[in-house]
């Protein structure tokens, strides 16, 4: 492990790196010792923890990767050993004073499906949840943004670093060669030593840069009924899911506000003290993957309603990235507010947790604040 100033492993990212900025710290991975694949997350756990305590083999004692949101034969789990790993501190209060980078005109933007369609998709989620007995359903939609010249992904990402000064800024290149890159507010799961650490979000509303309409939808969030449901829902699958591997566990009883740039949410620290130190953040992550956050309640049941009504496949849009080392200790964020950057292009996402008193038109218009993440890293309006 190479030890860097943060602000030049921003500057030292290029398209294929893995990068990964938190609150704590801030991650660059170069090159590609091994590669590691597999669908099933758990199998691909122990195939990582094995890679890496095995003293015969050269290279950091560190993967990072990604998880798609579903396993699938053609979008495995993907982690790599890398040829150089280098970690600083936090990039974090000084990236806000950098200027921001250009990144180019696109020739069209186009969203798949087209805004009216995803209200009937919302309203047929609604209408399913209670005729196949599901507490919760989340549905996404995408922005297809297209460059008559060549885009760069390190200048989103640079710009993704100057807007997003808490949270989880990453970059990190997929098995078809294309790169997701995104800031996400949410933790799926750290482990350092015993620690365990969790902090699920559930429950939106957009920000607005009218300070007392931004105040008014912070309020109305605090105060909303559906929202807080809706992020109990999580909350309590998180709890269950890492109860088991825990000797202690706690969360609130009551979510916090938390602040992105475009968007107020409800959010839960579950912290716990891991009983077996043999089970790695990896293995966490693959347990608790996919929460209600991203997916819906009952898992398996939300799923394939969501394969259902929604017109593309996730890929690994509502995964997550993060990285695991010898130790087991590791850091997983879910793979939200981000895209997937090709040469010519980039596919925005964004979705909403869809609970039976959801409005279809404010769900629409959650989806497009949370599209302007990565749109005002591309200098555009949001849409």
């Amino acid at each position: 492990m190479t030890a860097r100033r943060p602000a030049e492993l921003v500057s030292r990212y290029r398209r294929g790196d893995f990068f990964l900025a938190t609150g704590e710290r801030t991650l660059l991975a170069t090159g590609v010792r091994t590669t590691l694949t597999d669908p099933d997350a758990t199998a691909l756990a122990d195939l990582v923890r094995d890679r890496l305590r095995d003293t015969r083999t050269a290279g950091p004692d560190v993967a990072v990767g990604v998880l798609p949101f579903a396993e699938a034969p053609d979008t495995p789990g993907h982690l790599v050993v890398p040829v150089e790993f280098a970690e600083a501190g936090s990039v974090h209060p000084q990236a806000a004073s950098w200027a921001r980078r250009h990144v180019t005109t696109p020739v069209t933007i186009r969203p798949v499906p087209e805004p009216e369609q995803h209200l009937r998709t919302v309203a047929s989620g609604i209408t399913a949840l209670t005729a196949r007995h599901l507490r919760k359903v989340v549905l996404a939609r995408a922005l297809d943004v297209e460059f008559a010249e060549p885009v760069s992904p390190e200048a989103v990402l640079h710009n993704l670093v100057v807007d997003n000064v808490g949270g989880y800024t990453f970059a990190a290149a997929l098995p078809n060669g294309a790169t997701l890159l995104g800031a996400s507010p949410e933790l799926l799961l750290s482990r350092h030593g015993r620690t365990v650490r969790s902090y699920p979000h559930a429950g939106s509303a957009p920000r607005s840069p009218d300070p007392d309409v931004d105040e008014r939808n912070a309020t109305a969030l605090l105060a909303s009924r559906k929202d807080h449901r809706e992020h109990a829902v999580l909350t309590e699958a998180v709890v269950e899911t890492l109860r088991p591997y825990c000797r202690r566990l706690s969360a609130p009883a009551r979510p916090a506000l938390v602040a992105t740039p475009t968007m107020w949410h409800l959010g839960t620290t579950v912290s716990g003290e891991l009983t077996d130190p043999a089970v790695t953040a990896l293995h966490l992550a693959a347990a608790l993957h996919p929460t209600p956050a991203v997916c819906g309640t009952p898992t398996s049941s939300a799923r394939r309603l969501v394969a259902e009504l929604e017109t593309f496949d996730r890929g690994y849009y509502a995964g997550a990235v993060g990285w695991v080392d010898a130790q087991g200790d590791g850091e997983w964020a879910v793979s939200i507010r981000c895209a997937e950057v090709t040469e010519h292009s980039l596919r925005l996402y964004a979705g909403g947790g869809i609970m039976p008193e959801s409005d279809p038109r404010t769900e629409l218009e959650e989806t497009s604040a949370k599209f302007a993440t990565l749109l005002r890293a591309m200098g555009l309006p949001q849409r």
